[in-house]
């Protein structure tokens, strides 16, 4: 149905160079890093004994989402590397801008920052699973899992060095040494995001014909999936009877995907496959023009902590 006149995307695989993997894997690290210095182990305590909303975010990116996207590939049936890039994006774990974008929605950002730490040590072994789970259930998607021989084992141990080691080293700094955690948490918080959206911006612009000609492709069905995710995320918090501050924190948690480290696999483990690699890079700048729109409508009206 979608993007039939592109059937070269299946084929095309973009300019990537294994530095540049290197380098991206390096930012993300600091990401986290920068991330996990406002954490500190009593904030897992405190979670543990009221657990409703952390694990009904981690519901809905990692069951709900990859499921709901496994239907959109089903009605749409977009081009199988397409399709596998939507999947892909689904399963990976909640985007760490999404701390700031909660925090400008007027949302619950510890728990924000929370759920992305607790997503973040799930992803290793939740990511793999659903892209094997749900990709092998759709015939064109497996075709090219199976071409691949995609190793779950490799991809969590490159998602727990990139994203587990850096949220660990960062908790244990805010713990041994909180007055240079302190110091260092908002200028690297700034520093690593301006740092990685240059680096896309780079990558982008080595690739920009080819993502020009097939960004057309991927844009509606990037734009309904989005949409979707952010749905998904405050329908369950609002079936569940969570607060509407705690419901902010899950909707945007839900519909800003790590689409670094999705571009981190695609390049890591699909050599940088055109249609998936192009879906990744237009999540990542649709999601972020997508979710502050979202949390300034949000931020007009005041919620509190425990409003229902």
């Amino acid at each position: 149905m979608f993007g039939t006149e592109f059937e070269e995307i299946d084929t095309v695989v973009l300019n990537f160079s294994p530095t540049s993997l290197v380098v991206l894997n390096m930012i993300l690290a600091i990401v986290m890093f920068s991330i996990a210095l406002e954490l500190r182990p009593a904030d897992f305590a405190r979670l543990a004994k009221a657990p409703k909303a952390v694990l009904t975010g981690l519901f809905s990116q990692f069951i709900l989402l990859p499921a709901l996207t496994f239907c959109l590939v089903l009605l749409t049936q977009p081009r199988p590397s397409i399709a596998l890039g939507l999947i892909l994006v689904a399963a990976c774990p909640g985007g760490n801008i999404s701390n700031f974008i909660t925090h400008r929605a007027g949302g619950n950002s510890a728990l924000s920052v929370s759920m992305t730490a607790f997503a973040t040590v799930s992803a290793i072994v939740l990511t793999p699973l659903n892209v094997a789970f749900w990709g092998g259930l759709y015939g064109p998607t497996n075709d090219i899992l199976r071409a691949t021989s995609i190793d779950p084992v490799s991809v969590a141990i490159t998602v727990g060095f990139m994203l587990l080691l850096p949220l660990c080293l960062g908790i244990y700094l805010n713990v041994a040494k909180p007055e240079i955690a302190a110091r260092l948490r908002k200028p690297l918080q700034y520093l690593s995001m301006a740092i990685f959206i240059g680096f896309v911006v780079l990558a982008l612009a080595a690739n920009w014909s080819l993502f020009l000609q097939y960004a057309s492709a991927v844009a509606a069905l990037v734009f309904l999936h989005n949409a979707m995710a952010l749905a998904a995320g405050y329908s369950l918090a609002s079936l569940v009877g969570l607060s509407a501050y705690d419901r902010r924190a899950i909707t945007i948690e839900t519909g800003i995907q790590n689409s670094g480290l999705g571009l981190v696999l695609i390049f890591g483990f699909f050599d940088g496959l055109g249609g998936m690699a192009v879906v990744a890079a237009f999540w990542g700048m649709w999601h972020i023009i997508s979710g502050i729109s979202l949390a300034t409508a949000m931020a007009r009206t005041n919620v509190a902590l425990d409003s229902p």
